[in-house]
């Protein structure tokens, strides 16, 4: 009796590949959000790994992929939101993006801020450094060639 239900689960656990592989396959790359909506598609092959394994009678191995899993896709899912997803993420957008080529953009910098400074004072100061590192004469570099023979 127990083989029938996990041929039963292997058999539920293949369908779900394959309606998840022809979806996974027939979404656009033109697409709005395809990212996201590939990822949604990968949590179907998710459960299908998790049915899989406890049918296989794996079922800590099954109880760790329920748990890793969702965290796993949520972590790329932000890290697309927060480093590439120009179309959603309006804080992504550059400045081109955001204005027409008519208008002009002045950055305003708070003064007070201890981690935003205004571009000219920055590239005052990085002169100020390279002249210092220039005069100052206490530093060397050396190298020292090491032959593995010896």
């Amino acid at each position: 009796m127990i083989e029938y239900i996990q041929s039963a689960l292997l058999i539920i656990a293949a369908f779900l590949i394959i309606i998840s592989a022809i979806g996974l396959i027939s979404l656009s790359k033109d697409t709005k959000n395809v990212v996201y909506g590939r990822i949604h598609i990968v949590g179907l092959f998710d459960i299908a790994c998790i049915i899989a394994m406890i049918g296989l009678g794996q079922y800590l191995l099954a109880g760790v992929y329920f748990i890793l899993a969702p965290f796993s896709a949520h972590a790329i899912a932000n890290a697309y939101w927060k480093k590439e997803d120009r179309e959603n993420n309006a804080d992504l957008m550059t400045v081109e993006e955001e204005v027409d080529e008519n208008h002009t953009v002045e950055e305003e910098v708070d003064e007070n801020h201890p981690f935003l400074h205004p571009k000219e004072k920055m590239q005052a100061l990085e002169s100020e450094d390279s002249e210092k590192l220039k005069a100052d004469d206490r530093f060397s570099v050396t190298t020292i060639e090491i032959d593995e023979g010896e």
